[in-house]
C-alpha cells in the first residue's frame, strides 16, 4: 500500500483504521469501543480497554523470548562510562523499584516527580510508574527551584525521585539541594524523595524525607504490573504557556501505547531488535516517546546518552556513537547538526567513522533550515528526514513516512500529513486557503491516537488555547502552508510573523536566506519595533569557526540576498554578528527573548534557558551596533 491510499483510510475510517493498529499490541482487556467523548464533548480512544505501559515495554518481550536482547545502552562522554542493560536486567530493575515505591504506600492513581539527568535510572523510575498506574512528571534537570516548585504545586506529587548530580559538560551540578529547595518553596510538601547516589562528588544534603535509590531496590520485591484504563494519564508533562504558568499535558496510556508501536513501524520504519537513538532528554517528549517508550515497546535497544553535540569531547561524539553502537535510525534537533556544522564546517571528523550501520537520520524540534540540510546530505549518504511534531501531539504529525513509502525529499517541508491528522491550512476567519497561501495550521477532529488528552486539572485553558479559535479543530499556533502536491511547510509559530510597513512577512523565510550564505553557520531572524514601519527585521548570525569576513562585508552580502530573494519590501537592514544565540536546552532560539531586548521591553529570563551569560553577550552587540532601543 502507497502513502496516499494508507493516509485515506485513516481518515475516511479513522475507527476501523486504529482498531487495526490497536489489535498490534497486547491489552489485557481489548476496547470495545474504539472512539467515544468525554464529559467536556472531547474525543477519547479506547475508553474500556485495560493495559499496562511497561508490560508492554518489558514483560512482553522477555515472555516472548528475547530477555537476553540489549534493551538500553547508556553512553556517558561526560563520565567515560558505557553500560549496556538487556532486557531481564531492566524489568528486575524496574520491578523492585516499583516494589519499593509501593512499600512507601505509593499506589494507582497517585503522581510523582522524576528529576534526574541522563541516566539509566531515569527510564527505570518512568517504567516503575508505569508499571503500577502511577502517573509520572519527569521535570527536566536544568531547571531551577522555583520552576520545580511550579511543577511540585501543580501535579502533588506524594514521591520525587532524583539524583545527586547532572554534568553539563565539565560543570557537576548538585541535583540533591536543588529539590530540597523546591520542596521548601513548594505548598504541596511530597511525602518522600528517593535519591540515587552516582558517588561523583556532589554534596547530598540528608532530610527525613530522603530514602537510598540502592538500599530501596535492593531491599525490595519486584511488583507485578497493574493493569489500567486506556484513558488513564501515564504522565503529565509540562510546557511553556504564554501566561508565565506552565501547561501540564496530559498523555493517557491505550492511544499512546497504540500511536508509538504505529509511529515506530510506519513513521520511522524501525525494524525490531534494531539500535534506536533519540538525541534528546527524557525532560522532554522526544525522550518521553523516542527514547523509553517508543524504542521499547518496539524491541529495539534504544541509546541514552548523557552528552552534548560538541565539547563532550569534541563534534566527533555524534559519529563515534553511532559507529560504535551501530545506530541504523537516529533523531535529533536541527541545532545540534548546526553546532556540529560549526565546529566542523568540512566534516572532516565524519571521515573517521564506518556510518555505514545508519540508514535513516530524523530531525525535529525547530524548523530545519536548508543550509543545514544539505550539509548533512553532503556529508552523510543517508535521507535526512525532517518531520514536525509538539509536546501535545505526543508523536508526529507531519513526516515522509519511511515505514509506508519513502517519498521525494522537498527542502523546506516537513513532509506530508502524517495517517491520522487531517491538516488544513486556515485563514483568519476560518476559511480554507489554498495551495501556497500561508496561514493557521490546523487539524480536525478527532486528532488520533496518542495526543494530548486536556490540560492537568485546567480543561478551560485548554479549550482556550487550543480548540476555541476555530470550533472543531485543534489549532496547533504554528503558520504554514501546503504546495500543489499537499506537501506541508511550517512556517514557525504564528507570532513569528511580521508586519512591514503593512506587509505580513515570515522570518523564518529570511532565517532560510540567511543561513544559506556560506559563512553563517546559524541564525535567527526577529522583528524589532520600527516608527515608520512598525516592524523592521533584524538578523543575528552566528559565524562557522574558522570563517573571517568583516562585518560590514558580511552584512551587505546578506541584506542583497534576501532582497533578491525576497524584494526590497523586506526591508532587512541590520546584521549583527553574535557568538552565540540564547536558547532552550531543548535547542530552540529564544526569539522573542532577543525582541524583549532589542525593543527595551521588560522581559523574564524563561526557566528553559541553556545560558543566562548570552544574554549579556548579545546586549554588548546591540550595544555597539545600535540597534533598536540601543540607539
Amino acid at each position: 500500500m502507497n502513502y496516499q491510499e494508507f493516509y485515506n483510510q485513516s481518515i475516511q475510517s479513522p475507527e476501523a483504521f486504529w482498531k487495526e493498529q490497536a489489535d498490534q499490541i497486547e491489552w489485557y482487556t481489548k476496547p470495545s469501543t474504539i472512539l467515544s467523548k468525554d464529559e467536556n464533548d472531547y474525543p477519547l480512544w479506547f475508553k474500556d480497554g485495560e493495559l499496562n505501559m511497561c508490560y508492554l515495554a518489558l514483560d512482553k518481550h522477555i515472555q516472548d523470548g528475547y530477555g537476553n536482547q540489549t534493551a538500553i545502552i547508556y553512553d556517558s562522554p561526560v563520565t567515560q562510562n558505557v553500560k549496556r542493560y538487556t532486557y531481564n536486567e531492566v524489568k528486575s530493575e524496574v520491578a523492585k523499584l516499583a516494589g519499593g515505591m509501593i512499600s512507601l504506600g505509593l499506589k494507582k492513581g497517585d503522581t510523582a516527580v522524576i528529576y534526574m539527568p541522563m541516566i539509566p535510572q531515569a527510564a527505570f523510575a518512568m517504567l516503575a510508574c508505569a508499571r503500577i498506574g502511577v502517573t509520572h512528571s519527569v521535570v527536566f534537570g536544568g531547571f531551577a527551584p522555583h520552576e520545580l516548585a511550579i511543577r511540585i504545586d501543580d501535579c502533588k506529587p506524594r514521591l520525587i525521585i532524583t539524583a545527586s548530580s547532572g554534568i553539563e559538560i565539565d560543570r557537576l551540578i548538585a541535583y540533591k539541594p536543588l529539590v530540597d529547595e523546591a520542596i521548601e518553596l513548594a505548598e504541596h510538601k511530597p511525602k518522600k524523595v528517593i535519591v540515587f547516589n552516582r558517588k561523583l562528588g556532589a554534596r547530598i544534603p540528608f532530610k527525613k524525607y530522603d530514602v537510598d535509590y540502592d538500599a530501596l531496590v535492593y531491599g525490595s520485591e519486584e511488583a507485578p504490573c497493574v493493569p489500567v484504563n486506556a484513558t488513564h494519564p501515564l504522565y503529565v508533562l509540562y510546557t511553556s504557556g504564554t501566561t508565565g504558568k506552565p501547561k501540564g499535558i496530559v498523555r493517557d496510556t491505550g492511544g499512546y501505547a497504540t500511536a508509538l508501536k504505529f509511529s515506530m513501524q510506519y513513521i520511522y520504519g524501525a525494524k525490531q531488535d534494531e539500535v534506536f537513538w533519540a538525541a534528546s532528554d527524557v525532560g522532554w517528549v522526544v525522550g518521553h516517546s523516542y527514547i523509553v517508550y517508543g524504542p521499547l515497546i518496539n524491541r529495539n535497544t534504544t541509546v541514552i546518552f548523557e552528552g552534548k553535540p560538541i565539547r563532550t569531547p569534541d563534534a566527533s561524539t555524534f559519529w563515534r556513537v553511532i559507529a560504535e553502537h551501530k545506530v541504523s535510525i537516529m533523531f535529533t534537533a536541527p541545532t545540534a547538526i548546526r553546532a556540529i556544522k560549526k565546529e566542523d564546517p568540512n566534516g572532516e571528523f565524519i571521515k573517521q567513522y564506518d556510518l555505514s550501520c545508519l540508514r535513516t537520520q530524523f530531525l525535529a524540534g525547530e524548523r530545519c533550515d536548508v543550509a543545514t540540510l544539505e550539509w548533512y546530505r553532503e556529508h552523510i549518504p543517508v535521507p535526512a528526514i525532517d518531520h514536525w511534531w509538539q509536546t501535545e501531539s505526543g508523536w508526529p504529525m507531519i513526516a515522509n513516512m519511511m515505514g509506508v513509502e519513502y517519498l521525494p525529499i522537498r527542502p523546506g517541508s516537513a513532509g506530508k500529513a502524517v495517517t491520522g491528522y487531517d491538516i488544513r491550512i486556515f485563514g483568519e476567519n476560518g476559511q480554507e486557503l489554498g495551495p501556497n497561501e500561508e496561514g493557521y495550521v490546523v487539524i480536525k477532529l478527532p486528532l488520533p491516537p496518542g495526543t494530548m488528552l486536556d490540560l492537568w486539572k485546567d480543561n478551560q485553558r485548554f479549550k482556550a488555547g487550543y480548540l476555541n479559535k476555530f470550533p472543531g479543530y485543534y489549532f496547533s499556533g504554528d503558520g504554514g502552508f501546503k504546495d500543489d502536491e499537499n506537501y506541508i511547510f511550517i512556517t514557525g509559530r504564528v507570532d513569528d510573523v511580521i508586519n512591514v510597513a503593512g506587509h505580513r512577512l515570515s522570518t523564518a523565510e529570511m532565517e532560510e536566506i540567511v543561513s544559506s550564505h556560506h559563512s553563517v553557520a546559524e541564525c535567527a531572524v526577529i522583528g524589532i519595533n520600527d516608527e515608520l514601519k512598525g516592524q523592521v527585521p533584524l538578523a543575528l548570525v552566528v559565524n562557522k569557526s574558522g570563517e573571517d569576513i568583516e562585518h560590514f562585508q558580511l552584512q551587505h552580502e546578506v541584506v542583497h540576498l534576501v532582497r533578491d530573494q525576497i524584494g526590497a519590501v523586506a526591508s532587512l537592514r541590520d546584521v549583527v554578528i553574535v557568538q552565540r544565540l540564547p536558547k532552550t536546552r531543548s535547542g530552540k532560539i529564544l526569539r522573542k527573548l532577543l525582541r524583549s531586548i532589542a525593543d527595551g521591553e521588560n522581559f523574564q529570563i524563561p526557566s528553559t534557558i541553556d545560558e543566562e551569560a548570552i544574554i549579556d553577550e548579545v546586549k554588548e552587540e546591540f550595544e555597539k551596533a545600535k540597534i533598536g532601543s540601543f540607539r
